[in-house]
């Protein structure tokens, strides 16, 4: 009885093993493609995501924030409660720093 105890205690621990290494795969990715630059696999994956961390999708974005203020100031700046300001503003800081190393 015992050894069956232990024997599925084994088997257990073994399936584990290998789900803890499948999330480890997943939240953790390579080293080479931890900065991604949406290619396959990088962040972001979304092709809805790519197209917003372009230029031309951030200048599309901006355009409509900007509509969006001129034409319902109030709606815009509820929006903007809503949005994690400190991640958008490292986001933004990350992007400026990445375009002066850029220009040296």
């Amino acid at each position: 009885m015992r050894d069956q105890t232990q024997a599925a205690r084994a088997e257990i621990l073994a399936r584990l093993a290998v789900s803890r290494e499948e999330l480890r795969a997943v939240f953790e990715p390579p080293r080479n493609q931890a900065n991604g630059g949406g290619g396959p696999g990088g962040f972001p994956r979304s092709r809805t995501l790519q197209m917003l961390m372009s230029g031309r999708g951030l200048g599309t974005l901006g355009a409509l924030a900007a509509g969006l203020m001129v034409a319902r100031p109030a709606l815009a700046l509820r929006m903007l409660r809503l949005l994690p300001a400190s991640a958008i503003g490292r986001m933004l800081l990350v992007r400026a720093i990445t375009a002066l190393r850029e220009k040296r």
